[in-house]
């Protein structure tokens, strides 16, 4: 689940299996303090069965001389999955579902993404989570729960020594929707994720559905 990589395309794949995550996160009210807080914020963001938003996303690094910096937009559609498209510096999108991910070229063409088993895997968990199936999930995290279901903040650490040894904590801050995401690794890493414009999705389009496998 490391965020760690230079390459702009890995990057995107990362970050977006990151994401992912977070989202999973969001539904996981194992180990929790604070619990009554935390199933608010949870049943205000199960309210939104499929939902668009602006991200900007940034990236620093003890070993980077600059902050990595990229843009675009979100599509996410409760059961299917979540289009992660970015449009600056690059442009490239991918289709996370509970089984695969395929990244899609500028004519509508998808290819799948072999190498990225972890998403494929993360993915599965949250789209188990989000239909019910708690066994699918695995609680790895102690999670704080901050401030009230219109105006909230989610910490997650860590419990498992293997990956506490690579994840420092998640921070989620958000309102009806999600807001933010900040990730921060053991060795200064830090991701920063902002969501903005987040709104209900309305109609998809034929892509959309296609590449989603939504009816």
């Amino acid at each position: 689940m490391s965020c760690m990589t230079h390459h702009p395309r890995g990057l995107l794949n990362r970050f977006a299996g990151c994401a992912l995550l977070v989202l999973l996160l969001v539904c996981c009210s194992a180990h929790a303090q604070n619990t009554d807080l935390l199933h608010s914020i949870i049943d205000r963001l199960s309210q939104h069965s499929a939902v668009r938003a602006s991200f900007t996303q940034q990236r620093q690094s003890p070993a980077l001389t600059q902050a990595q910096s990229s843009s675009g937009q979100l599509l996410f559609v409760t059961g299917h999955g979540m289009l992660w498209q970015v449009k600056q510096p690059y442009q490239q999108t991918l289709a996370l579902t509970g089984s695969r991910t395929m990244r899609i070229d500028a004519d509508g063409h998808m290819q799948p993404v072999r190498s990225e088993r972890g998403i494929n895997q993360i993915s599965q968990m949250l789209q188990g989570m989000l239909t019910g199936q708690l066994d699918a999930v695995t609680r790895q995290f102690d999670v704080q729960a901050d401030g009230s279901a219109a105006q909230w903040s989610l910490h997650f650490t860590p419990r498992q020594s293997r990956m506490a040894q690579v994840l420092r904590g998640i921070q989620l801050d958000g309102g009806n929707y999600l807001q933010r995401i900040r990730i921060i690794m053991q060795d200064g890493t830090q991701t920063d994720i902002q969501m903005t414009d987040t709104h209900d999705a309305g109609p998809l389009s034929a892509l959309e559905k296609h590449a989603l496998d939504v009816p």
